[in-house]
């Protein structure tokens, strides 16, 4: 299994909007790709425009699926418009 895991700060006023697009982005993704395990997106409790996304594939190839579908080409630039800053992206393999 692969994992990634994505830390980001997001513009103020924008949060509805990356929320829209994340909320979308994951119903379409789970309805359209068995091989996705998780795709969550977590709001920081505390620190207002902070989240957090988790997701876990079967394997590589579930992966490439979810990076190259029409989808994710569409919804992934405008989710990214809502971020400041530079995204943490960091890569898993999963253990247990």
């Amino acid at each position: 299994m692969i994992a990634f895991i994505a830390t980001l700060n997001v513009a103020a006023g924008r949060e509805a909007e990356f929320e829209r697009l994340q909320t979308e982005l994951s119903e379409i993704s789970h309805a359209n790709e068995p091989g996705l395990i998780v795709y969550d997106v977590i709001r920081h409790a505390e620190v207002t425009g902070r989240y957090v996304v988790y997701a876990r594939f079967e394997d590589q190839d579930a992966f490439d699926f979810h990076q190259h579908a029409d989808y994710h080409q569409r919804l992934v630039p405008p989710i990214l418009d809502c971020v400041a800053g530079e995204m943490d992206l960091q890569f898993y393999d999963w253990v247990t």
